[in-house]
């Protein structure tokens, strides 16, 4: 039988032979521009007519393939693809592919001096997200069987960008997602003024009646007491939760808003590490935790969170790429809701995510079952 070699606590373990892979032999990074079917916006980022996709692929030397994805909103593709197509290769090829913990530390540590975040952090959860795909894909399991199999069931809402559309638009808009088989709709507030916001979340609440899961997003909008002045004014409307009501570098200022505002705060789309939301949550600054898969370092990084968030008794929803995230949600006994939102990406995508009487459904393929039309792709190569 053959000894485990000792360590000194704290160092990495060097690369042991794989029992389910062998070593990647090329990491593949592709950019486009998606434009999307209508502009879109919000209180912070504006008008939004396009957004920018990074993909990755990870192959190892049985020729078996992982891929991954990250996005960004208008700005930064580029350098997230340089880091993929520049840096990645080089710290990952000849490296046992299963070893993810092992190579979700070697890139953290490689890459957190040029970028504790950032692009940096995108283009490790692209590649986190290939990895694990490619593990799951060899070992023949959907994702969600993989990271432990919850409920492959799991509560979903529409997520709208719309802070500019008017009432009857939003209205109208919040009647088609009604009739997609959601049960549950989130719509944009941060107007220029209050009094504009709380007047179309209250017709928003009338239009779906008393108990309707409804909730708002302010795109980090306002100062700590105009998001508590907000809150306060929007209390009657009954909030599932209000969403980024400020900056993410200010937990204090959040746990202010959560504790004065009495509305439930839902944060964690621009949080990038597990350390930052361990601050939010140690500081009762978030009552929904909401870690982004594309952008918090990958499968890995939101599984992190997840349990973590679990430990302080919190529930957990998501932001983006809701089809990878649904698998890890179908892995959380602590799960809330899972945003839905494609940003144009469900056109690039073999079998979009499925939506059954208000839950979004994990599918069974093995890997997290995301197969992109690389055709229509190389038409709005960035």
């Amino acid at each position: 039988m053959a000894r485990t070699a000792q360590r000194r606590p704290g160092l990495l373990p060097s690369p042991t032979e794989s029992l389910i892979m062998s070593a990647i032999q090329t990491v593949e990074a592709g950019f486009y521009l998606i434009p999307l079917p209508q502009v879109l916006s919000d209180s912070m980022h504006g008008e939004i007519p396009a957004f920018q996709l990074n993909t990755v692929k990870v192959t190892d030397k049985d020729g078996a393939t992982g891929v991954g994805y990250t996005y960004t909103v208008g700005r930064n593709g580029a350098a997230v693809d340089a880091i993929l197509r520049r840096e990645m290769g080089e710290m990952l090829i000849g490296q046992e592919a299963d070893r993810i913990e092992y190579l979700w530390q070697k890139m953290w540590w490689g890459l957190h001096y040029g970028g504790r975040g950032g692009p940096s952090m995108l283009a490790l959860s692209a590649v986190d997200m290939a990895l694990w795909d490619l593990k799951a894909k060899k070992l023949g399991l959907p994702l969600w069987n993989l990271l432990g199999g919850y409920d492959d069931q799991v509560p979903c809402y529409a997520g709208g960008v719309d802070l500019d559309f008017g009432l009857d638009e939003l209205l109208a808009q919040t009647d088609r997602n009604l009739g997609k088989g959601f049960r549950a709709i989130k719509m944009k507030v941060g107007r220029s003024r209050l009094s504009e916001d709380v007047e179309r979340v209250k017709a928003m609440r009338a239009h779906l009646g008393a108990d309707f899961p409804l909730m708002a997003d302010a795109n980090m909008k306002w100062t700590i007491d105009e998001a508590i002045r907000a809150a306060r004014a929007l209390q009657s409307s009954e909030l599932v939760w209000l969403e980024e009501p400020t900056i993410p570098d200010d937990p204090a200022g959040h746990a202010r808003i959560l504790r004065e505002g009495g509305v439930p705060i839902a944060a964690g789309e621009n949080l990038r590490t597990p350390w930052e939301f361990k601050l939010y949550m140690a500081a009762d600054a978030v009552s929904f935790p909401e870690p982004d898969v594309t952008n918090c370092g990958g499968v890995t990084g939101f599984m992190k969170v997840a349990r973590l968030a679990e430990a302080f008794n919190l529930p957990v929803t998501s932001h983006g790429a809701h089809d990878v995230t649904v698998h890890l949600l179908a892995a959380c006994p602590n799960r809330s809701y899972l945003e839905v939102h494609s940003f144009g990406l469900d056109r690039y995508i073999a079998d979009p995510l499925v939506i059954k009487d208000g839950n979004a459904v994990a599918p069974s393929r093995p890997g997290h079952g995301v197969e992109f039309d690389w055709a229509a792709l190389s038409r709005v190569t960035g």
